[in-house]
């Protein structure tokens, strides 16, 4: 179990995160600190809850590009719900946030399920459409700090046990999605469909309607994610969180998800992220531009792509062999 492990993408993310880790504390030593530690988990928690709900669309052979549009526009609205009503209660909040990224993933869901429509071009148009809906709702202009009430912006800071709530979210979604993944049917499916759809429908799965599941579920953590990012930051705009859906593709793909399907861990998924949140942090403290990001964002996936095609044929090539041998 042990060697298993030590030869698996995440002990080398681990290894990866551990040796950046070590090199920039050789410079900068309060970067380890363990508050610091939990500031950059806590500024990595929104791309965690983003790259669960990718990763399980990925593992069934899909993508969605909406992600950051379906937080942009849940955000807006619970925004604009607050200022209307300052007096709803944050559960009341959660549950619209919840509610409406789940429809909208729904939404990606049923046009890939119903009308058979490639993911990536359901969600590409998915993804402009709310974006549209954001300028038509709020006329292009911003919801401030101000404007929010205290309760509303106070929930992910909240601290509970040396937590902000944030990470507590984050860490709630990653036990459940550990369960979801490797305790239930439907986990179970999300491989089976991403691995050979012909042969999940021989067993009995139903590839369209795993995918619908898939898709909602990436939309339900969009959505709790919208109120979480629009409440910390105090802000809601239209551009909000843009381009953060490569960002989040990016974070699944380094944590070994397959682009191909069927193959990947909730493990893989939070290292991948924890990966690019530490980078981010590091580079202000190293004094080089956050910008370079981007670019470090994709070198990581060619990286990570070219490791992950030179797996599958490592894996062919012992296929063929054993044959031989037993032929």
């Amino acid at each position: 179990m042990i060697a298993q492990f030590v030869k698996s993408r995440e002990a080398l993310l681990l290894a990866a995160i551990a040796l950046l880790l070590a090199l920039i504390a050789s410079r900068f030593p309060s970067f380890v600190s363990p508050g610091n530690l939990v500031a950059v988990f806590n500024d990595t928690s929104t791309l965690i809850l983003l790259a669960l709900g990718q990763m399980v669309v990925i593992l069934t052979r899909c993508i969605d590009l909406s992600v950051a549009a379906n937080l942009a526009l849940t955000g807006m609205v619970v925004a604009m719900l607050n200022t209307v009503a300052p007096g709803v209660p944050i559960v009341a909040i959660l549950l619209i946030a919840l509610t409406l990224g789940a429809v909208m993933g729904a939404i990606n869901g049923l046009l890939v399920w119903k009308l058979e429509i490639p993911p990536i071009v359901v969600t590409l148009g998915t993804m402009t459409i709310y974006r549209g809906i954001i300028f038509l709702i709020s006329g292009g202009e911003w919801i401030n700090a101000h404007e929010m009430s205290d309760a509303f912006k106070q929930f992910p800071r909240a601290v509970v046990l040396g937590l902000p709530m944030l990470s507590w979210c984050a860490i709630f979604a990653v036990a459940a999605f550990v369960v979801l993944v490797n305790r239930t049917a439907l986990g179970r499916a999300f491989f089976a469909v991403g691995g050979n759809p012909r042969a999940a429908v021989y067993t009995g799965i139903d590839v369209g309607r795993t995918q619908f599941f898939a898709f909602t579920l990436s939309g339900t953590l969009a959505g709790l994610t919208g109120y979480l990012w629009v409440s910390r930051f105090a802000v809601a705009y239209v551009d909000i969180a843009g381009g953060f859906e490569l960002t989040v593709v990016a974070a699944c793909v380094i944590g070994g998800i397959s682009i191909a399907g069927g193959v990947g861990s909730v493990a893989g998924a939070v290292l991948g992220a924890l990966f690019l949140g530490v980078i981010n942090n590091a580079l202000p403290v190293v004094n080089i531009s956050p910008f370079w990001q981007l670019a470090i964002s994709g070198a990581a996936i060619i990286v990570a792509v070219a490791l992950n095609a030179q797996s599958s044929r490592t894996k062919g090539r012992v296929i063929l062999k054993t044959a031989e041998q037993t032929a």
